[in-house]
């Protein structure tokens, strides 16, 4: 007899499995016969513990075991015939008025919708050019020199000279500090500390407090008023104004290296020559430019396919994604270090509208590859391991390394299927280019 599966909805169905009872108590009785030839229990020797006692104890955990499998066999079964395309795991509850020598169960499921994509001539993208200028190439070494800084004592020769004849501290200089806050004239619980290092100019201390170490020279102090604003970490101190004792302990000068054949050797350069080095700095940034130039593009495109797309999308697989959301979350949590992450009290529902994009824009993707022929071909993965392999230093162990492990190269494999579903779009939607710089174009990116 055939199958009659209900429509409950827009995606969602249901189909009632049943199963003759002598059928199932046959495949009952055939493992607990296998098990009970191992099963142990106190004062029998293994495999010699009576049939009747292995049936009083296992009976009902056979039971549930045949049921899950056979259930689920049927309805695999019933998919395939049916040509369903089942979304998400099926849930399985008994259903009443079955016959005395049947057991009966209603299948509720969800199936995969139909996914319409309309028309992508009216999308409008907006792609950004990027030209490296010489400009920017000065302006990552001068980033470069500032992550290579040391510091001297300020007045002391050294090699690199003594600082100039100003010795009292300026933005830039690390100081190091002894202070002692007070509130009400009572020293307050993490106000007062010995041998405090930190730059001047980089914001890590309160505005009143750099201000009060500028100018000051070692041995002198200086004494000011500080008020912690309202939103301030430490709580007993927040909103209220302390007076500070800075005592200046030492001064020490930024000295950043020059760019000459020693500095382009500490970057990799083997025969220290600049020309070399800036060419290889501005072939890092244009592949930077064009990394954050599709990143920006593609999410353009992204947005405009699910603008353009009609489909429903199964609960099931949104809850499913909301719960691989949460486990990412607290993966995330424990490489923080966050103690017992595993169990943290994350709400799924924090990710519901997240996981409904992320399902929905895989169902139209999947349908937009299949329908186009957009797979990713061995020749493009391979161009694109060796693309992201010249920016290390031995790109031949870079390529092997991605070709030794697959779940690497499915994700390279993934990434070039959505460059082919970009490349698509961007040939039939309105795409207009706007030149912008490095500079603007790595904000635009940290915005996205």
């Amino acid at each position: 007899m055939a199958n009659v599966v209900e429509n409950l909805g827009k995606l969602e169905r249901r189909v009632t499995i049943s199963l003759q009872k002598d059928t199932v108590q046959k495949e009952i009785d055939s493992r607990i016969r296998q098990l009970a030839k191992n099963v142990r229990m106190p004062g029998f020797r293994p495999g010699k513990v009576p049939l009747k006692m292995v049936t009083q104890q296992y009976a009902g955990q056979v039971e549930a075991e045949v049921l899950s499998d056979k259930v689920g066999k049927q309805f695999f079964d019933i998919s395939r015939t049916e040509n369903l395309r089942v979304a998400g795991q099926p849930s399985f509850s008994p259903k009443d008025g079955a016959a005395d020598d049947t057991y009966a169960f209603d299948a509720t499921f969800e199936v995969y919708p139909e996914v319409k994509i309309g028309d992508l001539a009216g999308a409008e993208v907006e792609r950004s050019v990027t030209q490296i200028s010489e400009g920017e190439v000065d302006r990552t070494l001068d980033i470069l020199r500032k992550q290579r800084v040391h510091y001297h004592a300020r007045g002391e020769a050294g090699e690199h000279g003594d600082g100039g004849d100003d010795v009292t501290a300026k933005s830039g200089d690390r100081v190091t500090v002894d202070f002692v806050g007070k509130l009400e004239g009572v020293a307050f619980e993490g106000g007062t500390a010995e041998d405090f290092a930190f730059v001047l100019g980089e914001g890590r201390m309160l505005p009143e407090f750099e201000q009060a170490a500028t100018g000051l020279k070692v041995g002198e102090a200086r004494e000011f008023d500080l008020k912690f604003p309202d939103d301030y970490h430490g709580k007993d101190v927040a909103g209220k104004t302390a007076q500070f004792t800075i005592t200046m302990k030492k001064i020490e000068w930024p000295h950043m290296p020059e760019v000459d054949a020693e500095f382009a050797k500490s970057l990799g350069i083997a025969d220290g020559d600049m020309t070399k080095m800036r060419a290889e700095i501005k072939d890092n940034l244009e592949r930077e430019a064009k990394r954050r130039t599709q990143s920006l593009v593609k999410n353009q495109v992204m947005d405009a396919l699910i603008k353009v797309s009609e489909l429903d999308v199964p609960n099931a697989l949104i809850e499913q994604d909301q719960q691989r959301l949460v486990d990412m979350a607290r993966q995330d949590l424990a490489q923080r270090g966050v103690p017992n992450a595993a169990d943290a009290p994350i709400p799924a529902e924090m990710f519901k509208e997240q996981a409904e994009r992320r399902v929905k824009l895989g169902l139209v993707l999947a349908e937009l590859v299949k329908d186009n022929g957009l797979e990713a071909k061995p020749e493009q993965i391979r161009a694109e391991v060796e693309e992201f392999a010249k920016s290390y230093e031995d790109p031949k162990e870079v390529i092997r390394w991605y070709y030794s492990n697959k779940q690497r190269l499915a994700e390279m494999e993934a990434y070039v299927v959505e460059s082919n579903v970009v490349e698509f779009v961007l040939g039939k939607a309105k795409v207009t280019d706007k030149e912008v710089s490095f500079e603007a174009l790595a904000s635009a990116s940290a915005q996205a």
